[in-house]
């Protein structure tokens, strides 16, 4: 069994180990792999790992022996899913196993908007603070998130994490998803009410061509004054344009930002530089445990493809 990862070096800096996957065949790694070399690595190859490699249907034409596509991630939208499923090509992603770094990240960025407490640390660490005639000197304005109105878009594993963060907040929790339930901690509500009553409003849904620029113009029109935008899902679910139109004329409180519409940045970003908008490099999934916990899906994948019980394959 030759096995194929494209770009280990998206999932380790060293800290993850491969070498358990050596049980199931043998085990060829790279670090990252561009799209012109991508059909000469894997030729021959009855197994692809791989992150964000893009994954075309020219390309499984070009690999006859494939049999099976393992992702180190929930998205799948780096793979040509139809042309898998035509060909019997199996897809296994890996759900659910970033809910809680990417629910932490997504309250860590609303805390650093609520609390400025890197805003407050500069200024100490600048002299302000010995400078204070006062025991206690607040400049920036702080707020709690007691009694604010959170909107959830999206309410899968990280949406319901989220809602229950929220919530031990004391937070009002609003939530728009295709598929409401019989939760009685939120309200469901559609998404033009999420967006008028919304104090901080956070995305939680996947890439799709209904919610690619969900978050637009018109969008930007209906939400409150001083409203709070946080992305830890994808970056084209948000109108990058309209966003920045929205920080600089002082529309919104700001943004929270994990993921961008072109990954890594691009120097024209519309974002870069924005007032009061915080910009983390897709980390919030990047968590030692969660990587392992990552790692054990994957595994557990192949494992169960080779035992001819598939699971998690998303090309049925």
């Amino acid at each position: 069994m030759k096995i194929v990862i494209t770009d280990s070096a998206t999932v380790t800096k060293g800290d993850i180990s491969f070498s358990s996957l050596a049980k199931y065949g043998t085990v060829i790694r790279y670090d990252l792999t561009p799209p012109e070399k991508l059909d000469e690595r894997i030729r021959g190859a009855e197994m692809i790992i791989c992150n964000k490699t893009v994954i075309t249907a020219e390309t499984m034409a070009a690999c006859p022996t494939l049999k099976y596509i393992g992702l180190f991630a929930t998205g799948y939208n780096n793979v040509d899913i139809e042309y898998a499923k035509a060909h019997g090509i199996a897809v296994c992603n890996a759900p659910a196993y970033s809910t809680d770094g990417v629910a932490q990240h997504t309250f860590a960025l609303i805390l650093e908007h609520y609390n400025r407490v890197c805003e407050y640390n500069k200024t100490v660490a600048e002299g302000d603070c010995v400078k204070s005639k006062t025991f206690s000197y607040f400049p920036l304005p702080i707020g709690e998130l007691k009694d604010k109105t959170i909107g959830i878009v999206g309410f899968g594993s990280i949406g319901k994490q989220v809602a229950r963060i929220a919530l031990a907040f004391n937070m009002k929790v609003l939530v728009n998803t295709r598929t409401p339930s019989d939760n009685k901690d939120v309200e469901f509500v559609s998404f033009d009410e999420l967006l008028e009553k919304s104090d901080i409003i956070t995305f939680h849904c996947p890439l799709t061509p209904q919610t690619n620029k969900l978050m637009n113009k018109a969008a930007f029109e209906k939400v409150k004054h001083n409203a709070l935008i946080i992305n830890t899902a994808r970056g084209a679910v948000i109108d990058e344009t309209a966003l920045r139109e929205a920080l600089d004329s002082g529309k919104i409180m700001g943004a929270g930002i994990d993921v961008l519409e072109r990954e890594p940045m691009s120097a024209d970003c519309k974002l870069l530089g924005a007032p009061n908008c915080i910009i983390t490099p897709h980390v919030a999934w990047a968590g030692l445990e969660t990587r392992e916990r990552l790692m054990g899906i994957v595994e557990d994948n192949i494992k169960a493809f080779l035992e001819g019980r598939t699971q998690n394959n998303v090309a049925v």
